[in-house]
């Protein structure tokens, strides 16, 4: 009976390990926007944290004050990855609630 019950355990985790690879991999697919100036800089993420898209609209431009844009760059792309580890959360709690898995 141990035997069959481990047969089993191993068939849920299995189907777990390909459920989870399916949901990471749709990840590449959801995109997050983060904003900064009031939305004068505009980036765009995927779910795998990698930048797809930056739109910087022309009153953020400032030849005098470099600094300001660059600081709203900075402000929207973090903003982006702080949605995308929110989007990450919610796609894959489900897989690793109540497990203490390190980079989840």
């Amino acid at each position: 009976m141990m035997r069959g019950n481990m047969n089993s355990m191993m068939r849920q985790v299995q189907k777990m390990q390909k459920q989870m690879a399916e949901a990471q991999e749709k990840l590449k697919s959801e995109f997050v926007e983060g904003t900064a100036g009031g939305g004068v800089v505009t980036v765009k993420a995927n779910g795998h944290k990698q930048i797809t898209d930056i739109v910087i609209k022309p009153e953020a431009v400032d030849p005098d004050d470099v600094d300001m844009l660059q600081d709203l760059v900075l402000a929207a792309v973090n903003d982006a990855l702080t949605k995308v580890d929110a989007l990450v959360g919610q796609r894959l709690g489900k897989f690793t609630n109540g497990l203490n898995l390190p980079g989840m």
